[in-house]
């Protein structure tokens, strides 16, 4: 049996930081037109993992918004400095979407499939090895708890 990780990661100013202990469920890349505006154009890149394996220190802000798929999906970010942390979805409370820029050390946390890609723009190539979906996929397996 392999020990899960463990990751850290924060804001650019430092006021939030966070830890996270086990292993992502899923990692992926999300090219909804929300999430391209939160991104400033581009995919969000997100490493899914249950929300109580991950403590923050710090004031967390947030937003939310009613999705396409019918969801309220909320965006956490630091209070002082903006940067994204965080995304939630109602359908999935006991899962959160840590945004893998926010993270400290170097990773292989690798997006494996892309999501939304309907909503992408007509210039973006998204690698065909990664698994693609044209809307909201099915929610990532969880994991067993032992």
């Amino acid at each position: 049996m392999s020990e899960s990780k463990s990751y850290t990661g924060g804001c650019a100013c430092g006021a939030v930081t966070y830890r996270i202990d086990g292993d992502p469920m899923a990692v992926r890349q999300c090219w909804c037109r929300h999430c391209q505006k939160l991104s400033t154009g581009g995919p969000t890149h997100n490493a899914f993992f249950m929300a109580d394996a991950i403590a923050v220190d710090g004031t967390l802000a947030s937003n939310a918004h009613a999705a396409d798929s019918g969801n309220e999906l909320s965006w956490y970010f630091c209070a002082s400095c903006g940067t994204q942390l965080f995304g939630a979805s109602s359908a999935r409370p006991q899962m959160r979407a840590v945004r893998l820029g926010s993270l400290d050390q170097a990773h292989e946390l690798q997006p494996t499939a892309a999501i939304w890609v309907q909503e992408a723009p007509g210039w973006v190539r998204i690698d065909p090895a990664m698994e693609q979906h044209p809307a909201q996929p099915p929610a990532p397996p969880p994991q067993n708890q032992s």
